[in-house]
């Protein structure tokens, strides 16, 4: 620093204000230096992992390695050590279990194919006949390409030929699309292929032209929204028994819409889900332009239970009403951590939290495999979990004040401890889940198509889809085989009058 000696301090006080302006100055320097790092810190974190998300594998599974920019670790808690462990050795080895292929359903139709060594050698050397003892029997799948079918609805006429007159036709069958090529079995496969094996209308119409059938996309769009009109009632039931029951889940992703009213095509348009019913589940998709908190209030009108989410604010309804208690996603703050671990390169704080989360994660995988009861789950959670969220959040709490706060790590631990009460409340009700994932597995699905179809062509298009896409996650939450159950469901649906008719068409309740 340059010193005018003409206007040198006249006394110590002087000179020590300078000092003291000058070691402000550097202070403050300083403070703008540690600012820019962490600023660096976080841009580049946010790059590696945005980075991941495009390149990297999605799955949370390989998670358990460490961290690029995750600050050193601490001393995991010593009672807690042996839970916290990634592996259990067996007699000095890593035990894994090696895949098994499962059976071929004994259903299945067999073709019998005998291979049988020539009779001349069925003659042992002392000159008796071989017995037979046994066999070894091998089993192969064959494909056969799908058959198809005319159905011809023939409707005999009858006159009376001395009065030249009185003639007489039965009536033609309620059909599901009258004046349609479509039987009920063809707009199933159309469903199925679409919004289950995510293949779109355009691809379809490819594969009916290489059979040398005329099926065109528009015929196939027109009958998935008529089909859609029809089974609108199924869906108001299913939300019926979500709003009776008292735990859902909800949660809520993007979709692309085409020519909504008022709105760019670029617009980013949602699919709300919701999960609940107990025992025989129903999950609902509903479409909505906007991801506006109202849109969850306005479905769960009358709801009171324990609602399960992420924490995003639009929920924030359920906190005013009384009869709804928040419960948080354990797997939304676990990810926070899974993230920064995917970019790592050195053990660190993430490592050390997904050991804590594995830990209550194994509890319950030991309740589910042995299908315990809500009572038993509580039991168990306050026996095991309850030390480990302890000591987990002991963790946490020593931890904030010792990392950036802007780095990806400190907002995950802030995360965690801000959401801490409602993350800890499936501890209260064996029936709720520790997470929302039962509920994002159904909405994977919607992920999967939405990358084939890439968007819906209107908002009539967007409200079928989220039609389908509920009925067949229902039959897949209960265990039904959604061509099976759509087969038998549109064959009697225009049969239905009152909401007793329609209940029963329901997957829980139909008979197949």
């Amino acid at each position: 620093m340059e010193i005018n000696i003409k206007n040198l301090p006249k006394s110590a006080e002087e000179l020590a204000k300078i000092i003291l302006l000058q070691q402000q100055e550097i202070e403050k320097h300083k403070q703008e230096i540690i600012s820019h790092k962490e600023r660096y810190i976080r841009l580049l974190e946010e790059f590696k992992l945005e980075k991941s998300r495009i390149y990297g594998a999605s799955s949370e599974k390989n998670i358990y390695q460490s961290d690029l920019f995750d600050e050193a670790g601490i001393d995991l808690v010593g009672e807690l050590k042996d839970q916290l462990e990634d592996t259990i050795d067996v007699d000095g080895y890593q035990r894994k279990k090696h895949p098994v292929r499962k059976p071929i359903p004994k259903d299945m139709p067999r073709e019998v194919v005998v291979y049988d060594i020539p009779e001349h050698e069925k003659i042992c050397g002392c000159g008796a006949h071989l017995v037979r003892i046994g066999e070894a029997i091998s089993e192969q799948i064959k494909y056969i390409p799908a058959k198809l079918s005319v159905v011809q609805h023939v409707r005999p006429k009858y006159a009376c030929k001395p009065c030249q007159e009185n003639v007489k036709i039965a009536p033609m069958p309620s059909l599901l699309l009258p004046k349609s090529l479509a039987t009920p079995e063809l707009v199933a496969y159309t469903i199925v292929a679409k919004y289950c094996d995510h293949i779109p209308l355009y691809r379809q119409q490819n594969i009916w032209d290489r059979l040398g059938i005329d099926m065109p996309r528009s015929s196939l769009c027109g009958w998935l929204l008529k089909v859609s009109e029809l089974c609108e009632p199924l869906v108001k039931l299913f939300r019926e028994h979500i709003i009776v029951y008292d735990y859902a889940q909800a949660d809520e992703t993007a979709v692309q819409v085409l020519d909504e009213i008022g709105r760019s095509n670029k617009s980013k348009s949602y699919i709300w889900c919701y999960r609940g019913g107990g025992t025989k589940p129903c999950i609902v998709y509903e479409y909505q332009e906007t991801r506006g908190g109202y849109h969850a209030e306005n479905f769960l009108g009358g709801f009171k239970g324990y609602l399960q989410s992420d924490a995003y604010s639009g929920y924030n309804f359920a906190d005013k009403d009384d009869g709804i208690v928040r419960v948080g996603c354990m797997a939304h703050a676990r990810r926070k951590f899974a993230d920064i671990i995917k970019i790592s390169k050195t053990n660190g704080l993430a490592h050390e939290a997904i050991k804590f989360f594995k830990a209550v994660y194994k509890i319950e995988k030991e309740a589910r495999e042995a299908n315990a009861s809500p009572s038993y789950r509580v039991a168990l959670r306050d026996e095991k979990a309850k030390p480990i969220l302890t000591a987990f959040k002991t963790w946490l709490d020593s931890n904030l004040t010792k990392i950036p706060v802007q780095s990806k790590i400190g907002e995950a631990i802030r995360y965690t401890l801000s959401n801490w009460e409602l993350l800890n409340i499936y501890l209260r009700d064996g029936r709720i889940e520790i997470d929302n994932n039962l509920l994002e597995n159904a909405i994977r699905p919607f992920a999967v198509g939405r990358k084939n179809w890439l968007f819906h062509g209107s908002p009539a298009g967007a409200k079928a889809g989220a039609t389908f896409y509920s009925l067949i996650e229902t039959c897949k939450a209960n265990n039904i085989e959604p061509y099976k159950y759509l087969c038998a469901m549109l064959n009697r649906i225009r049969e239905c009058v009152t909401d007793d008719d329609y209940q029963k068409l329901l997957p829980q309740f139909i008979q197949i």
